[in-house]
């Protein structure tokens, strides 16, 4: 299977990664891809947001596999774009990801599917949203209508915070606080059926103890021993089956990655967000546990052939993945800064624990940073406590000037 993966950051590296290790995948292209990409796929550039471009790309290129990771893409149409090409693809239409791409939506079609969730109000003046902010009273929810990159919820006892938020977003969700700890459940679907993968656990805040401001993720792990074993069982039923069900009814099926985010609250399952793609940096995590080759997958959901698919096959290892950001991320993250240290995690390291590359670019014989979250360390281990120290080995080779990293990921679970 020649496949064409669209995108550029640690997602798309992890799934480039899987798919270069399927022997299945006889050629592998990324665009625009990164530093750390070009090492297992063939790259080329592209405006990822231009869907004509992708698709000519995809015809040129023969791919019989088109993965599209980002939203911004799949919101833009992307997967339209490539579908009337007569190429599959993995990725919602544009019409059905709005299920990320505008929050409101989401929270409609969830009341439609009976879908437990935050009590909610969508609110685009002002005033309304001084209402909503007295109805919910503190902690305070505000989540800014359309994408923004992980990074448009606010979540504050400030309620001038709060009031700012909702005052720089043109319409905003205001919902009520969810307590209990967060997971994140991937689902990829056809439009019909639904196959859970494994949960994980990601790190929003930016600094040791869920302090500072919140981040596109700054860590993950795999498994959830703390999780009750019915757990995907249950929020299949609940969650992601009436949801696929009612966009189908709808007429816009969902196809590709729905990714519930869950509030493991006192009162149930809550779902805090839908995301329509791969969640990062979860990914890496729950790609490193997936021993069912990836491509297969993939193509049978983007084909509606994921009933005939058997049961996914997992390794019983844990993983954790440690994100190294940039100097500033989240607010101006500083780039150009030298990367060291690659080629002694892959010496001493490999396999256990290897780097992932999101904001890299090379710069002659040099890798430089190019963004927010440069690298995501991941390892695996027989538990999360070997994994943990295996990441965290690993990251202790990596120099990136002004570099900052949490040093708590899977900590709490994993004893440490």
């Amino acid at each position: 299977m020649n496949v064409l993966v669209i995108g550029s950051g640690a997602r798309e590296h992890a799934l480039c990664r899987s798919l270069s290790l399927d022997p299945a995948v006889t050629a592998l292209h990324c665009a625009p891809g990164n530093a750390g990409i070009a090492e297992v796929a063939e790259l080329h550039q592209v405006d990822a947001l231009d869907g004509e471009a992708v698709s000519a790309l995809a015809v040129e290129l023969g791919a019989e596999l088109v993965v599209v990771g980002p939203e911004a893409p799949l919101v833009a149409g992307v997967a339209d774009a490539v579908r009337e090409a007569g190429i599959p693809v993995f990725g919602p239409s544009k019409e059905a990801a709005q299920l990320e791409g505008s929050k409101a939506f989401a929270k409609d079609v969830m009341a439609a599917a009976g879908v437990p969730t935050a009590r909610s109000y969508v609110c685009t003046t002002p005033e309304e949203a001084a209402e909503a902010l007295d109805a919910f009273g503190a902690p305070y929810v505000v989540k800014d209508d359309g994408l923004a990159a992980g990074k448009g919820v606010v979540v504050t006892d400030d309620l001038e915070a709060a009031a700012a938020h909702a005052a720089a977003c043109d319409r905003v969700v205001i919902e009520e606080f969810l307590d209990g700890p967060e997971v994140s459940l991937f689902a990829i679907t056809d439009g019909v059926s639904v196959v859970p993968l494994q949960p994980a656990q990601d790190f929003k805040r930016a600094l040791d103890g869920d302090e500072g401001p919140n981040t596109g993720g700054m860590g993950a792990y795999s498994p959830l021993p703390w999780a009750d074993p019915k757990l995907v069982d249950e929020v299949l039923e609940t969650v992601l089956q009436p949801t696929v069900d009612e966009m189908r009814r709808r007429g816009t099926p969902f196809s590709g990655l729905l990714y519930a985010g869950l509030a493991i609250t006192g009162r149930g399952v809550r779902v805090i967000e839908f995301n329509a793609r791969f969640g990062d940096p979860e990914t890496q995590v729950v790609l490193a546990r997936l021993r069912t080759p990836l491509a297969g997958v993939l193509k049978a959901a983007a084909t509606g052939d994921l009933a005939d698919l058997p049961p996914l096959r997992w390794s019983d290892d844990a993983a954790v993945t440690v994100v190294i950001a940039s100097h500033n991320y989240p607010d101006a993250p500083r780039t150009g800064d030298p990367i060291t240290g690659l080629a002694e995690v892959a010496a001493e390291d490999a396999p256990h624990a290897y780097v992932l590359h999101a904001g890299t670019k090379q710069d002659g014989d040099a890798v430089v940073s190019a963004g927010g979250r440069v690298l995501s360390v991941t390892a695996a281990g027989a538990d999360l406590g070997e994994a943990r120290e295996r990441a965290y080995r690993a990251v202790a080779r990596i120099g990136l000037d002004g570099s900052q990293h949490r040093t708590d990921i899977a900590a709490r679970v994993a004893g440490a």
